[in-house]
């Protein structure tokens, strides 16, 4: 067994030293010094708020104690590369082994990883669990250098989140065969049902829990009822996201292919990914995403998980997502350098139907369904809202907040409906068609029917002599459309069969007595007028995460081209070599010397040493 030094670097210093970062942030040093202790840890904290920081320290900091190396368990082949890339910019000795290497290039690993050089090994749970992969585990277990456990992603062991593997399963055996090594399990979602199954799955009844708060508040969250989403969707990036780095969420492969072509022939730069892709298309898109700028990838939630892009100025969902474990996530993926992003939503009266159809006409047991369902109905509870989106957003992950003055309720305020009476004169109706010996129509025709609109389908069943025809005419289409929602959203009624016929749930009663009440936003009716034109940026950059004077953004451009090239050369996003937050601060405060180079955040020592010489002649120094 290798002999532990009486002293290591401190988790600071090595913060400071690799990652060339003043501090920690929130609850970070806590978890790095409980987890250097070699104590177990299950951590809850933002997309962006550092995760990667609470094992990368403690891995650093164990291997110079002669603790060995820490095994990184991750999901993403993409992950595991970029990670890797960031840490050998940095120096730290890493690695990975997954089916993106040939034979010679794992052997190359294995043999790193038994000689104890490597501080980490990136490697997905599938082939963790392989005999060979265990073998070489047990070896350097039997030496003393196994030195941590990190299982990123860590929600993918319940069955009850919104992302579940199977290969996570298995982790529990890690514990079982190693019970001294330490773990750290990470995960930026899950719900106190979750939580209790990660801790469950994993064993890990001893591991300290730290939350951090969900609170992202540089991005601002807007939800819109659908009018004419491909138009909602073309306004939004004209007015407010041209030329910026985005993701547009469909929930099928036939509508990310179809957005897709849609964008690119509008003008915008724009990928589809879903599952159903050829591999090395999907690696190729996603590698022009994280490469280049100003590109909207269209996807499904196929991907996203692990994307660490901190320039991504928005995401927008064209469909609603299963729960609000799945939108947090993806609307997480915005503005991770901290700078003002936004998460864009459409949703209406179809995705309520089609979530609940999915969840109704599932295999899954009738425990796992009413889970499902009481999660769809909170996400469904925060489309609907009238007040503070952030407020109900945190309160789901049980945080209180004040209301943030920066979502859409916020800065507009809806105004609001009693809509009790205009429900049951629905109810009503729905039961009308049925008394009348229809088997159910869908939502269209009971709109029209309660408006009064003489259709060839109302002439054909004659429903203009019902009792209902023309009572709600006073109320919109669209306010009908709220409605129903809602009716459906509360399980007051059905939507059956392939045509969505509306039928009443036995709750439907209380509804029609009076007994219950129902308060709606006014819905904003779509904005009309000419065609919104694409605005030319005359082939000016997108502004800097700071405020520089006219010399200074010169400087930062200069800066931009640089980091590019280097970028290129060694075949990684840009980001990993430096963020814009740090060539902005560099641009700004122009420093001479190598030792002022290294005072600026994010600027390590072994990124002094290779760049800081060409960094100071880019800056004229």
């Amino acid at each position: 067994m290798n002999a532990v030094p009486a002293l290591a670097t401190a988790p600071l210093e090595i913060l400071h030293e690799v990652f060339g970062y003043p501090a920690f942030r929130g609850a970070q040093q806590a978890i790095v010094e409980r987890v250097v202790a070699g104590g177990d840890a299950l951590v809850l904290m933002p997309t962006g708020g550092g995760k990667s920081l609470c094992y990368q320290v403690p891995a650093i900091q164990r291997h110079r104690a002669g603790r060995g190396v820490t095994v990184v368990v991750s999901p993403l082949i993409a992950l595991m590369h970029d990670q890797v890339g960031a840490l050998d910019e940095l120096g730290v000795p890493a690695a990975f082994l997954n089916s993106s290497l040939d034979g010679e290039e794992a052997r190359r690993v294995e043999r790193d990883l038994l000689s104890g050089r490597l501080v980490m090994l990136y490697a997905a749970p599938e082939r963790l669990l392989t005999p060979r992969f265990l073998a070489m585990l047990d070896s350097l277990s039997e030496r003393g250098l196994l030195s941590l456990f990190a299982i990123d992603e860590a929600h993918c062991v319940s069955q009850w989140g919104h992302d579940f593997r199977e290969d996570y399963l298995g982790l529990s055996a890690l514990h079982e065969r190693y019970p001294q090594v330490p773990r750290v399990a990470l995960t930026a979602t899950a719900d106190a049902h979750t939580r209790a199954d990660i801790v469950e799955r994993l064993a890990l009844e001893g591991a300290e829990l730290f939350v951090s708060s969900f609170d992202r508040p540089n991005i601002r969250y807007t939800i819109a009822e659908k009018t004419d989403p491909k138009a909602q969707l073309l306004r939004f990036l004209r007015d407010e996201h041209e030329d910026d780095a985005g993701i547009v969420y469909c929930q099928s492969r036939r509508k990310v292919e179809e957005t897709a072509n849609w964008l690119v022939a509008e003008g915008i730069s724009a990928l589809p990914y879903h599952a159903g892709l050829d591999g090395d298309v999907r690696r190729r898109h996603q590698d022009r995403f994280l490469r280049e700028e100003g590109l909207v990838m269209v996807a499904t939630i196929a991907f996203g998980m692990g994307i660490d892009k901190p320039d991504v100025r928005f995401v927008a969902h064209l469909d609603l997502p299963k729960n609000i474990e799945g939108y947090y996530q993806e609307t997480g993926r915005a503005g991770r350098d901290g700078l003002p992003a936004d998460a864009w939503m459409a949703y209406g009266l179809a995705d309520v139907v089609n979530q609940r159809r999915m969840i109704d006409e599932g295999e899954a047991a009738e425990e796992f369904k009413r889970l499902q369902r009481g999660k769809l109905d909170a996400l469904l509870a925060l489309a609907e809202a009238h007040d503070c989106r952030r407020v109900r957003l945190l309160h789901y992950f049980g945080e209180q907040s004040a209301p943030c003055g920066n979502c859409d309720n916020c800065l507009h305020p809806p105004a609001t409906w009693d809509a009790t009476e205009a429900a049951r004169k629905a109810l009503s109706c729905i039961y009308r068609f049925r008394q009348h010996g229809d088997t159910g129509f869908g939502s269209g025709h009971l709109i029209d029917v309660l408006r009064g609109k003489v259709t060839d389908k109302t002439r054909q069943h004659g429903h203009e002599k019902l009792s209902t025809f023309g009572i709600g005419a006073e109320v919109s289409e669209a306010q009908w459309r709220g409605v129903l929602r809602q009716l459906i959203a509360l399980g007051h009624v059905q939507a059956e069969g392939e045509w969505n016929t509306l039928a009443l749930s036995d709750s439907a009663r209380a509804v029609l007595k009076g007994e219950v009440r129902l308060q709606l936003r006014v819905p904003s009716e779509a904005r009309r007028g000419s065609k919104t034109t694409r605005r030319s940026t005359g082939g000016t950059e997108r502004p800097p995460p700071l405020p520089l004077d006219n010399e200074a953004l010169g400087r930062f451009a200069a800066l931009k081209a640089w980091r590019g090239e280097v970028a290129r050369e060694h075949n990684l996003p840009a980001y990993v070599v430096f963020h814009d937050a740090t060539l902005a601060e560099m641009a700004r405060s122009q420093p001479h010397t190598l030792e002022a180079l290294g005072g600026i955040s994010g600027v390590g020592s072994k990124k002094l040493e290779a760049y800081g010489r060409e960094i100071l002649r880019v800056l004229g120094a």
